[in-house]
């Protein structure tokens, strides 16, 4: 049924619950799988320098990528990792799960509701609005 699992990471705590989440779906389907990450393009009004951001950047995309490719190892899975740059998380995970053939997007919510939601934004719920294929929201 879901032959492509594209799972997403910010490399948080509640991220890898969703990670998790789905890699043992990926697992018990013998599902492809590919976990994204997306990191934000430099600011153009920062005190760092483009190279210093884009190093920080890297360093933070690696390391959530590392901690789930880990997770997909010990689970005897191969991961593709994937970063990508764009301001709009939400816009990238949809993007990429086209681009890549995804039947599946698994991640994380915090399940927040009301003016926290509006106040804050949620990028899963972004993703479930204009995602053209069925997501997986982790809670």
């Amino acid at each position: 049924m879901y032959s492509h699992i594209l799972i997403t990471t910010d490399g948080s705590e509640l991220a890898q619950r969703g990670v998790d989440h789905g890699l043992k779906l990926a697992k018990s389907l013998a599902s492809k799988v590919t976990v994204l990450t997306v990191t934000e393009p430099y600011p153009l009004q920062s005190a760092a320098t483009v190279e210093s951001w884009t190093s920080a950047q890297k360093e933070h995309a690696d390391a959530a990528l590392a901690t789930a490719d880990a997770t997909a190892s010990k689970m005897g899975l191969n991961a593709e990792l994937v970063q990508t740059t764009n301001s709009s998380p939400a816009e990238a995970i949809v993007e990429t799960a086209k681009k890549l053939g995804s039947s599946l997007i698994v991640m994380a919510s915090h399940g927040r509701r009301g003016v926290s939601r509006l106040l804050l934004g949620s990028q899963t719920a972004e993703v479930v609005h204009y995602s053209a294929i069925p997501v997986l929201v982790v809670r």
